[in-house]
């Protein structure tokens, strides 16, 4: 696919990843296991906070905390099949259960995935068994599709006929150097 000949701002690029992200919500988390191998899963992508790191909720029993402690470093992939729309995060991960934070996160869906076990195991932002984890970016690719939905159905299908590489958006990057640099921007 082609990429973009002009570069656009670093936060132009972030307020599309962000309202890429946004809509697609669940991304597949990959982690490396202790013996090597890459193992993905589904989950969903918290409310941003401040800056340009990415939240998730977990059971800190989960064996995912076991792989980010042999190795913190993991990918999020979103795909929006509907735009075909796409976004790859590279980057390393730190789990917390810091409550402040823990309840400033906290959505009652999260309850479906901690069932009630009484007391304070019950699913609520008190229960000890939530943790977050918190990944930092260091690099970014995404497509933005920037045609509409028929004309994207027509490239595919051109490309499957003539043998060409659809035209549907602009690839685009986001280096560490960009990312770090719009955190300390918004730190400030």
């Amino acid at each position: 696919m082609p990429s973009d000949q002009t570069s656009p701002s670093t936060t132009k690029k972030l307020d599309e990843l962000y309202d890429l992200i946004d809509g697609i919500e669940i991304a597949m988390f990959t982690t490396r296991r202790v013996d090597g191998q890459l193992v993905s899963r589904p989950m969903a992508t918290q409310e941003r906070v401040t800056g340009t790191d990415l939240w998730f909720v977990t059971d800190i029993s989960s064996n995912k905390l076991d792989e980010l402690q042999f190795d913190p470093h993991v990918n999020l992939a979103y795909y929006n099949v509907k735009s075909r729309e796409w976004v790859s995060v590279a980057g390393t991960a730190q789990i917390t259960q810091d409550r402040n934070l823990i309840k400033e996160l906290y959505k009652p869906d999260w309850k479906a995935w901690f069932g009630d076990e009484g007391g304070d195991r019950n699913g609520g932002p008190d229960d000890p068994r939530l943790a977050l984890i918190l990944v930092e970016a260091h690099s970014v690719e995404y497509l933005v599709v920037d045609k509409p939905r028929p004309v994207v159905l027509f490239e595919v299908a051109k490309g499957i006929v003539t043998g060409s590489t659809p035209d549907v958006g602009q690839q685009r990057s986001l280096t560490d150097r960009e990312l770090r640099t719009q955190a300390a921007r918004e730190a400030r």
